[in-house]
């Protein structure tokens, strides 16, 4: 093998270390942005039902009075 030829394979083998690391990193943002989003939407249900909770008691209050 010539010097050339090591210095090549060695550049294709960090080209494609460098294209696992962006996949990677891709990925772990596409996580992250779906954890995030299933923190908000949890979070938007639980607003709803406790919204929907202080409506039921506010309407048991004005019937009892």
């Amino acid at each position: 093998m010539t010097s050339n030829s090591l210095k090549r394979g060695t550049e294709m083998e960090l080209m494609h270390e460098a294209l696992a690391r962006a996949h990677m990193s891709a990925r772990e943002q596409e996580a992250r942005e779906q954890r995030r989003a299933a923190v908000l939407a949890r979070a938007q249900h639980m607003a709803r039902r406790a919204e929907r909770q202080a409506l039921r008691a506010r309407l048991l209050l004005a019937r009892a009075v």
